[in-house]
This record gives C-alpha cells, structure tokens and sequence, in this order.
C-alpha cells in the first residue's frame, strides 16, 4: 500500500486506493452494486502510494452493516495478480513467437525474432544472437534488437573484454548477472560493459551436439532482478530458437542431399531407381530409359515387368516382395531387355532407406550389367571341366614330391599339433610319422629356441609369411639338428618346409672359434704391449717419487731446507700422475668409484674452453654452441671433463692440418625407438657432442673403436685406452657413446647423459689445510686401514686439526671398537679390508648399534660395487684416493657438521 500507518490510510477516500482511470468504475459501478446486491467481484488495479505503481489485483467486495441494516462500510479479500499476468505475457509471447517463427525466411530472421521477442516481453534495451567459434573465444554479431536510443553491437568481439561473461558457457550453463559492477566476475573492470550500455546481462549458450555454437545475449541499463520464471522464459525462447534453426538446417540440408543423389544418380553408369515404402517404383535415371528405349512413366509402379524376361519376372517379383515385408536387403538376378530386343544379364540391389522411427521410407536400387561376368563363368565351367585331369596329375606330382623330398614338409594347426609330415622326418630324425602326426612340434624344439619358435607361429597364426627361419629339433637319440625354415600360413594350417643346415652352423661355429681366438690371441698382444708401457710409466712415476724423497731427506739431514720445496713438488707431481694413469685403467674397466654431482654440463664446458684451446693448438678452431635451458646431469665432473678433453684431443689428431672443433650440448627426449637404437632405456637425456671436420672413420673402425687396447695410432703413441676409458665411465654413470662418421667428411662423438631432476650444483673451490675448519671439544674418529702409511697420514692430520683419532689395521679390530662405549663421531674406513668383511660390511654391522653412525669411505681400487654402486645411505660419503689432506679435512668436517 505505502502508507505509514492506519490513520494516515484514513485520510484517502476509497477510490483515492485505485488507479485513476478505475476510479469511475469503482464509484459509479462497484459501490452500487454491493449496496443493492451484497457482493461484487472482478479485477482492478491497485494504486501504490509510495511508488505510484498500479498492480493489477482480483477484489472480492463485501458491505459492512449497523444495526439497522445501512451500510457502514466496505470489506475486500483480494488477490495480486502481478505474477498471473506476468506469465500470461510470457505464453502470449512465445504464441506470437511461433507465429513470427513460421514468417521467417532463414536463420538469421528466427535468431532475431527470438531476441526481440525476450527483450520486447522482458523490456530491456537490447537482445542479439551471436555465433562463436570453436575455443570460445569470439563471437560474431550479425545483427540484434536494440530499445530506442539503444546502440546496435553487430560485429565480431572478444569475450575477454568484458570480464569473465562466458565461465560455464561450454557446459550448457547461463551466465546470468544482475550488476555488472558487483559481479565478482565483472567487479574488477566493468569499464567496457558500462561503455556499451550494460549494466545487467544474461548469455545463454545454444548447444548442438552437446558443443556450443551461439549464445543469446540480453542487456540492460538498469540493474535487473532476473527472476527465476524470466530465466524459465528466456530459455523457452533459446530452445524454440534453436529447434527451429536445426529443422530449418536439416530441411536445407535434406533438400541439398536430395539434389545430390539425383545428380549423382543420373550421372552413374549403372541404372539407379527409386520406389516408395510400398515398393511402387516411381522414379528411374536417364541410363534406363536410354537402355529399354522406354519414355519417362512407362515403367512407374508395375510397369517395370514389361522390360524383364518372361521367365524371369515370377521370380523377381517373390524376391522383391519378400524384401519389402521384411524390410532386408534385396538382391536377385535376371534379364532386361535393350532397345534392339535383345537381353542382357543384371545384378539388381536394393537397399531400404529408413525414418527417424526405424520404418522403411523409400528404397534406392540399382541394375548392374552382368551379362558379360555371366558368360565368363559359362567359360570358366567349361573350363573347369577340363582342369580336373590337370589338378589330379599335379596332385600326382606334388605327392611325389611329398614322397621324395630329402628336406622335411610339415602341416600343423596353428596350436602347434601336427597334422601331417613326409618321409623325410624318419631319414633325418628317426621319428615314424604314427609318432609325429596329432603331437605338438613344439616338445621336438631345443629349449632354448622354444620362445622364439612360439613367436614365429604366432606370427603365422596372424597371417605372416615367415620366409626364412631357423631352429633346433631333437632327433629320436636325443641328439639335435639345425632346420631352415620356410613357412606360410592358410585359412586352418602352416605348411612349412625345413633344410637341414646342421653342417653349415657347425662350419660358421668353427670359423666363429678361429677369429674369437684371433682376436683373443691380439688382444693378448694389445695387453703385453700395455703393461710393458705401464711398467715404464710407474717406474718413471716411482723413480720421480722415490727419488725426490731421497733428496728430501738428504737436504734436510744436511739442514740445507731452503730447496725443499722442489723436491716436495716434483714428488707430488708424480703421484698425481699415476693417480690419472689408474683413473684410466679404472674408467676402461668400468670399475672405478665414482663421485656423482648434479652438473651443469654448459658451466662445466664454458669452463674446459680455455683449457682446450690451448691443447688443440691454433691451427684448429674452437665452437661452442651450448643448449638453452640444458637439463642438469647427475654426473662425476673431473671424469666428464677428462672425457672432453680426450673426445677433443682425437679429433684433433684426425686433422693434422687443421680444421674446426664444435663442441654441442643438447636436451633429448628418446623414445622406444630412439632408446633401442642406442641401447638405452626411453625416457630423458642430455647430449655432449664433439663433431670435428677431419679424415673420419670407416664403419670397421667405428665396429672397433671401443674395443679395449684399439687405436689407429703408430705403435707407442697409444694404449687404445682413450675411448674404452670414455665409454666405461658413460656407461658406469647411466649413459652412452654413439659414434657418427663418414669418411672425408668428419667425426661426432656423442656423450649421452641422463637427466638429472633438480638443480645443478655450484663450482667447488680447492681446500686449504691451513683454513681447513677445527674439531670440536672430544670429537672423535675411528680410522680403519690395511696400510700403515695411510693409518699415520690421516691420523696425523686430524690431530693437527684437533680430533682425537683411533686406528684400527682391519675390520675385526674397528667392529669392536664400533661396539664399545667408545664415543665415535665418524668412521673413516678403506673399503677392501683383510679378514673376509669389507668396509662397507662393518659400516653396516656398527650401525646396528650406532644407528646414527657417519661414514666416509676411502677407497682407491674396483671397489664401487662394495661401497654400493652409489646407492649410500644417508650420512655416508665417499672420498676417492689419491687424495690431499685439505679434501679430506674438509670433509670429515662436513660430515660430523651435517644434521
């Protein structure tokens, strides 16, 4: 009502409480009425004060009466009807939407009919149709409805440059805003809605095929209250609107179809004909009427029969009217006549065209020479007649051959199970063919050829022709010989044919033995001509030790220590290069102990540039191309650097007048076929490649450059170790090397790497004993060594340092004083112990009551698989010898530091 209270309701007159323009009625019409009759009932409209709104309401008027019977006055039950008339608006307006629909020439007149139409019944100021592409992103415009003063939006937009007014579109959804500028999703820039006139919106998607293909949009200036019967509405209108677009589409398209076939069908060779569900032919192609020499209508409904053969017409019709009652496929034979009277044999086929609802509509056939088919099959039955004596004496023949043939012949299932065997089976293998035939061969197969025998007739069974392969089969004294087969498989059986290669395989066996003991025989060769280099090598490595050690200690007896540190220097110098020399030997062997950290394999080349240029010399040139964003590897950092140098200084000597060196880092993601051909497994690697452009090699010398003791070089320039060296450590850490060469033309050596998942670690600067870190007050460590000097050398330095050192000659002594209450904050350990338990053993046997124990393995010979192939727990470490004091330092400090 809008009224503050009753005595301000009391001020207005009865009729003040209608609208004007029903105020007359009421007065002049209502009043009366339930004076004189008691009773008035019907609809008017209702005014609010405090919006000046009518709403039209249903009254029920009564009269209030004194004592004496006067009227005193007037009482109303009434009843809103805002809501009834609201949804009568929306039925009359999807009545005159179907009206509208039935005017409209095309899709884009129904598309904006129904715009206007939710608009128009929801007063709004604009409402369009809009297709939009396949990711959602724009939608075209073509054109919409728009209130008066209202700007038109025809045209191509971006759904993102309006705020987030398509989110669920693609699963069917609305989008459905009363405020643009309280939206969560258009809040944050509403700029552009409110630049087009939008401040309330509702999207509504159009689906086909369950993918959105159009959205219906509605705007309006004001903020709107959307209803949940007006969202009820505007869908009813969305689906008519794309209901009747799809029946407009599909009538259009059924129409083109038709015009298709037609056109198809005239311009096909063969005859084509059409007949409704009944089966009345009505409609035939020119190529039948040029046939018969009959006019269009001639051969409609029945008058078809006039152009078959007499005796063929019973026959045809009881074929096409069983088809029509069954609705199947129809397919019969007979004869049609020409134009000249002559008649020719055709393959008539029909198939039935069926409704929405399953039933036949209509069938489409058509009429096939086969005149000149039905004679060759006349020719090939007299043919065949005469065929018969040749195929019984070829059958003669090939059972002769059955019979003689010195190789075996076999029929099996594709189970295995013999169906029939020759003669031949009893001559090479002694086995009757009562004993062969319904047995599997597969229990006459060597056991070590059984996987793959079963795998060949797996092969057969799915239709492969397996032209040439070889296998074991026992003979009847338990002895085996070799078969070559040839097999091939039919609809039910193998046939297979086998020659026995027995002594082929014996001769490739024996020859096989010659050249491995020739290459055994070389390889000793190669090894005397090593270990006479080494011996020379160690014993000018030990002279310079020994030697320098002896100065040493004449100069200082002498109490001349002013020259002592050459001697020092050059002993070092020694032992460091004997140290490199086993790390070779190691590497080759695939056995040294490695240190893996995760790399950077570009820092760690950027870092070998420098050092490598100056090896190679001037005359050859040096490119880098480093890989962005290379993967790190999980790598030993001085092994792959001594494997570039080494991969750098072969392809320098493969050009000895020079050339260009290219050095490539690259990420590769191998798959099956990739990981196969370099026998690694799939998955990701990193590649170092040295390509250089010098004499390269010949596929024999690629067979061989990883052979242990190979090389292409004058004797005694060298041990053929370079390349076994890279290809063990490569190996040893996951990877590979593959050889790419053409001779002429150049050389690449590709290192390939697995990825490592995490991040590379930082460069490490060299120790200084001298700023090496100090114990702590009663740290302790346990040193087990089998040499002595090694004992008094690490215990010396850790005492210097502060620690407070314990030795122990092998494992037995440390494992009991791993067992006592001895405080130990780490043990230092050599791997191979004396006395039949390792290091890593005894590590493991202290653990068990000092489970908290650390462990720095020291170790200098094949001993990774006893440290555990890298696998350490956590707190342990390995240190490889040789190693300087400062390292080792470092790290007992890291490890008794570390949590």
């Amino acid at each position: 009502m809008g009224l503050a209270s009753l005595e301000e309701a009391r001020r207005y007159g009865i009729a003040d409480f209608f609208e004007p323009t029903d105020r007359p009625t009421v007065l002049e019409e209502v009043l009366p009425a339930v004076r004189e009759t008691g009773f008035w009932e019907g609809d008017l409209a209702f005014r609010n004060f405090a919006t000046g709104a009518a709403i039209p309401v249903h009254y029920t008027v009564f009269p209030f009466r004194d004592a004496q019977g006067a009227v005193s006055g007037y009482g109303t039950v009434t009843r809103d009807l805002t809501e009834r008339r609201r949804q009568e608006s929306f039925r009359d307006a999807l009545i005159a939407f179907g009206d509208r629909l039935q005017a409209c020439r095309d899709t884009a007149e129904m598309a904006a009919a129904g715009a206007e139409i939710m608009a128009r019944t929801l007063d709004l100021d604009r409402a369009g149709y809009g297709t939009v592409d396949a990711a959602l992103e724009h939608i075209e415009v073509e054109r919409d409805w728009t209130a008066p003063g209202v700007a038109s939006l025809a045209g191509r937009h971006r759904f993102d440059d309006y705020g987030e007014v398509r989110a669920g579109l693609e699963r069917g959804r609305e989008v459905v805003i009363p405020d643009v500028t309280a939206d969560p999703r258009t809040a944050g820039n509403p700029g552009p809605l409110l630049g087009i006139g939008v401040r309330a919106l509702i999207n509504v998607p159009v689906m086909e095929h369950g993918r959105i293909v159009a959205v219906f949009f509605l705007h309006d200036r004001n903020v709107r209250d959307w209803r949940p019967d007006k969202l009820a509405f505007v869908r009813d209108v969305a689906e008519r609107t794309r209901a009747a677009i799809e029946r407009t589409r599909a009538e259009a398209s059924r129409r083109e179809s038709e015009e298709q076939f037609r056109v198809f069908a005239q311009a096909m060779p063969n005859h084509v004909w059409a007949a409704d569900a009944g089966g009345e032919l009505y409609w035939f192609n020119e190529q039948v009427y040029a046939f018969s020499g009959t006019s269009p209508g001639d051969l409609d409904r029945m008058g078809w029969t006039a152009i078959v053969h007499p005796d063929d017409v019973e026959a045809a019709g009881r074929a096409w009217a069983a088809s029509l009652a069954s609705g199947a496929h129809y397919e019969t034979e007979f004869r049609i006549r020409r134009a000249d009277g002559v008649h020719r044999w055709f393959l008539v086929r029909a198939e039935p065209i069926r409704g929405p609802d399953g039933a036949v509509v209509r069938w489409i056939g058509t009429n096939t020479d086969m005149e000149d088919s039905k004679q060759a099959t006349a020719q090939l039955e007299r043919l065949n007649e005469g065929l018969e004596q040749q195929v019984e004496e070829r059958t003669r023949d090939r059972d002769r051959m059955w019979r003689l043939s010195t190789d075996v012949m076999l029929v099996a299932r594709f189970d295995a199970t013999i169906v029939a065997v020759n003669p031949a089976w009893t001559a090479l293998f002694g086995w009757g063919e009562t004993e062969l035939v319904g047995r599997s061969f597969m229990d006459l197969v060597h056991p070590d050829d059984a996987g793959s025998t079963a795998a060949a007739a797996g092969d057969l069974s799915a239709g492969s022709v397996i032209p040439r392969f070889e296998n074991r089969y026992r003979h009847k004294d338990g002895s085996y010989r070799w078969l070559s087969w040839t097999a091939v498989p039919d609809e039910d059986f193998i046939h297979a044919v086998g020659r026995d290669v027995t002594s082929e395989k014996e001769a490739a066996q024996a020859l096989a033995r010659t050249e491995e003991a020739l290459r055994q025989s070389q390889k000793m060769e190669a090894v005397g001509q090593l270990t006479g280099g080494l011996a020379h090598d160690f014993n000018n490595l030990l002279t310079g030790i020994s030697g320098s050690l002896e100065l040493l200690q004449t100069r200082m007896a002498q109490g001349r220590l002013t020259d002592l540190d050459r001697y020092i220097n050059a002993a070092q110098g020694a032992s460091k290069r004997a140290a490199a020399l086993t790390h070779r030997l190691l590497a080759f062997s695939r056995r040294q102990t490695l240190d893996p950290k995760p790399t950077d394999v570009n820092a760690l080349v950027h870092g070998m540039e420098e050092l490598v240029r100056r090896t190679v010399g001037p005359s050859v040139h040096i490119e880098v191309v480093g890989a962005a964003g290379l993967w790190p590897a999980l790598v030993d950092p001085p092994q792959l650097e001594n494997a570039l140098l080494n991969l750098c200084i072969n392809a320098r000597d493969a050009m000895p007048d020079g050339g260009r060196i290219t050095i490539e880092t690259a990420n590769k993601w191998l798959d099956d076929r990739a990981a196969r051909d370099r026998d690694l497994p799939p998955g990701q690697y990193l590649s170092l490649c040295v390509t250089d452009t010098g004499t390269g090699m010949t596929p024999d010398v690629i067979a061989k450059a990883f052979d242990p003791f190979f090389t292409t070089k004058p004797l005694g320039q060298g041990t053929g170790l370079g390349l076994s060296m890279i290809y063990g450590f490569a190996r040893q850490s996951g990877g590979q090397v593959r050889i790419y060469s053409e001779v002429g033309q150049g050389t690449t050596m590709c290192i390939y790497l697995p990825r490592h998942y995490g991040d590379a670690e930082g460069a490490e600067g060299l120790p200084d004993l001298a700023s090496a870190p100090r114990a702590e007050q009663g740290e302790t460590v346990l040193i087990v060594d089998d040499e002595p000097s090694i004992r008094m050398l690490v215990t010396e330095v850790l005492e210097d340092l502060g620690y407070t050192a314990i030795e122990a000659a092998d494992a037995s002594s440390g494992l009991k004083v791993l067992q006592s209450d001895v405080r130990i904050d780490l043990l230092v350990t050599d791997v191979g112990l004396p006395g039949g338990m390792n290091g890593r053993q005894m590590a493991d046997a202290g653990r068990v009551n000092r489970p908290g124990l650390k462990v720095l393995f020291i170790t200098g010979y094949a001993e990774n698989a006893a440290v555990g192939n890298g696998h350490l727990e956590p707190g342990m470490a390995v240190l490889t010898k040789p190693f300087v004091m400062e390292a080792l330092a470092s790290r007992i400090k890291e490890l008794i530091a570390a949590p």
